[in-house]
């Protein structure tokens, strides 16, 4: 690696990731905080067991029927703007579970419905973040970096359950201004979202040709190896949507992530109720969610550096 391949992709990952990596943390903290505010939320709406999973699952579906249509219109408007609409929308829709009572009230919808509703369209709202950062990330780093770029990014996960999980569980306590504590969750943890989506527009840089940031001889020097890469993919195969979604590789990679989510999400939704049963506070509940995401928080970081070390992708994913 010579100086200037250094300095640039140093300062492309402080200038971005850690930025990058607060707007996953809160958007997994909107996605999951569910699952604690479950603990008071469904007593309160007189929501069964089987309304709570059906209503979180609901959130997935429309994720995956609007996450392609999201995508193309981030390449169409811009990394930026994009991702600022995605963060002040699910901010805002996050907020209003709060507000499932009076909601129901005034619409003569049940709170069943209403939840049903709201979990329907955050997933409609945060649709193609995830993908579209990952996006955004091929645009700045070239492969070499990318695994070691992508966990580090996607150490927001675990981290808003190490850190959130806590915090989440003490608002619980918070009583006041007529809401109770499950109310009060929602609003308060969808109001970062709301603000970081106002720092997209003003921070975040569409493509390395617009970086001012960047010295000349780093935008130069990012913008000929990327599109080195770019030459190199078009030259050994140009493959078509329906092509690339009917591969077995890319099936046998969605199934690995199905999988994955289906354990990862199946514990942030329940694992709170299932420790609080041990008859703990609302703060220790938060606590002990923490503890398994910690693990994962090492092994994120270690297996992204190992991968990009070795050069070893399929590997790692087994």
């Amino acid at each position: 690696m010579d100086e200037i391949e250094a300095k640039t992709i140093r300062k492309i990952m402080w200038r971005l990731l850690p930025f990058l990596f607060v707007c996953y943390f809160v958007a997994y903290l909107d996605r999951v905080n569910v699952g604690f505010a479950k603990l008071q939320m469904n007593s309160a709406l007189g929501l069964s067991e089987a309304a709570y999973g059906f209503g979180a699952g609901l959130f997935f579906i429309s994720y995956f029927l609007f996450e392609v249509p999201s995508n193309l219109a981030l390449d169409r408007f811009g990394a930026r703007l994009w991702i600022a609409r995605i963060m002040l929308s699910w901010g805002v829709i996050s907020a209003l579970f709060a507000f499932i009572l009076p909601i129901s009230a005034a619409t003569g919808i049940s709170t069943e419905w209403v939840f049903y509703i709201l979990r329907f369209l955050l997933g409609l709202a945060e649709a193609g973040f995830f993908p579209g950062i990952i996006f955004y990330l091929t645009l700045w780093f070239p492969s070499i970096y990318r695994a070691r770029v992508v966990s580090l990014f996607m150490l927001a996960i675990p981290f808003s359950s190490i850190v959130g999980g806590p915090i989440t569980g003490a608002l619980l306590n918070i009583y006041g201004a007529g809401l109770d504590g499950w109310q009060w969750l929602f609003i308060l943890e969808a109001l970062p979202s709301i603000l970081m989506g106002f720092g997209v527009v003003f921070y975040l840089t569409d493509r390395p040709t617009l970086a001012t940031w960047l010295a000349n001889d780093e935008r130069n020097w990012l913008e000929r190896r990327l599109e080195s890469e770019r030459q190199h993919k078009v030259s050994v195969e140009h493959v078509g949507i329906l092509k690339a979604l009917t591969d077995l590789r890319v099936l046998a990679c969605a199934f690995v992530y199905f999988c994955l989510n289906a354990a990862s999400y199946g514990v942030a939704f329940f694992l709170p109720t299932i420790i609080k049963d041990f008859g703990v506070s609302n703060f220790q509940t938060g606590l002990l969610s923490a503890v398994p995401f910690l693990f994962g928080a090492v092994g994120m970081v270690l297996l992204g550096r190992n991968s990009d070390r070795t050069l070893k992708r399929r590997e790692h994913v087994c």
